[in-house]
């Protein structure tokens, strides 16, 4: 697994490198919860995991912006998520998809070429692109040929839009969430704010959840803090529940 140095200062940027992640969490699971708990802090441009035993517990999170992994990395570090506390810092490795936008990217053969010439090894990170090129030739897609996530086709359920609303309390509807929430991602996702009780989700009925807290007073705060929030692609609806 890759270590923290500590002793070497990595310049603000737009990729974060995650470590001490829970290595028991199946990759797609972990990309998406990760993805639900930094969105709310700016565009993520993409999620990066690999099943290698050599990149297992870790994981990058690349934002469109540096004030947005800047602001995510203060807020989450030390997040517990999946019962760890990760641990985050700035990627010491530019990503593809940023090198390809701010026009600084250089072909993997050529670049191969030239730390081989310098003799130069990195053993603190691993570099996230060559993990995704050279470990895990399935993920080739990953720079620059998919789509960003707001071009995708919307998949999730429609919303149900209630008859007439129901008055303030402590329970929660969640609705149009995608069919593969699992109610760990939402209680990692409303824990954030204080008094929460209970995440339950409907088996029979995919893409809804009911989110309880202890008074009424919490339960507001959380709605307008998450209200149009995106999972995947789908942007969350949040009501009061009926009793």
């Amino acid at each position: 697994m890759a270590e923290i140095s500590q002793g070497e200062e990595i310049s603000p940027n737009m990729t974060l490198y995650i470590n001490n992640l829970n290595e028991k969490i199946k990759i797609e699971q972990l990309k998406k919860s990760l993805h639900a708990v930094f969105s709310q802090f700016g565009k993520i441009l993409d999620v990066l995991a690999f099943k290698t035993l050599k990149h297992k517990g870790q994981a990058w999170v690349i934002f469109e912006d540096v004030n947005s992994a800047t602001n995510a990395l203060r807020r989450m570090q030390g997040f517990p998520f999946y019962d760890k506390e990760m641990r985050i810092q700035y990627a010491k490795t530019k990503s593809d998809i940023v090198a390809k936008a701010d026009g600084t990217f250089v072909p993997r053969e050529k670049r191969k070429r030239h730390e081989e010439k310098g003799g130069k090894k990195r053993k603190e990170q691993v570099d996230p692109n060559q993990a995704a090129a050279g470990l895990n030739p399935a993920y080739a897609g990953a720079y620059g040929a998919t789509p960003p996530l707001s071009q995708l086709p919307y998949l999730g359920a429609r919303p149900i839009v209630p008859e007439a609303p129901a008055p303030p309390n402590s329970i929660l509807f969640i609705q149009n969430l995608p069919h593969d929430t699992t109610p760990m991602m939402l209680q990692m996702l409303f824990n954030q704010y204080p008094g929460l009780k209970d995440v339950r989700m409907v088996e029979a009925k995919p893409g809804i959840a009911f989110v309880e807290y202890e008074n009424e007073m919490q339960s507001t705060v959380a709605m307008q803090a998450l209200q149009g929030f995106k999972m995947q692609q789908n942007q969350m609806l949040i009501t009061y529940a009926k009793k």
